[in-house]
């Protein structure tokens, strides 16, 4: 098959993706964000202040409840759940600052995290 050239109308720029790009809103609706952490691992990873710590999180997923955005709602070995806008994350991978990732079991070893803390909401 020959080569075409692609038409020049249409044509956008996409411009470099900024790390202030990958904070999390958590008033924003759960599918959303979910997505945000799947458009942004590897890089440059979805980031959440939490009692003033900047975390990474680099896997979540959608998850059934419902409460003030930011505000956690579940705690345990499957997950961090965090109500958002409408719906909630389950944060499953997470990273502190001079840490790796790890998955929430091992994360909250090292940096407990309890019910009802709130994530920062600008």
């Amino acid at each position: 098959m020959a080569p075409t050239p692609q038409p020049g109308e249409g044509v956008t720029y996409a411009g470099k993706i900024d790390k202030r790009e990958a904070a999390l809103d958590w008033r924003r609706p759960a599918q959303e964000l979910e997505r945000q952490v799947r458009a942004f691992n590897p890089f440059p990873i979805a980031t959440a202040i939490f009692n003033g710590v900047p975390l990474k999180i680099s896997r979540a997923e959608l998850e059934a409840a419902t409460g003030a955005p930011g505000t956690v709602l579940a705690v345990n070995d499957n997950g961090i759940v965090v109500a958002c806008g409408s719906g909630a994350l389950r944060l499953t991978e997470l990273q502190k600052p001079g840490g790796k990732r790890l998955p929430v079991r091992d994360f909250l070893h090292g940096f407990p995290v309890a019910v009802g803390a709130g994530f920062g909401v600008d």
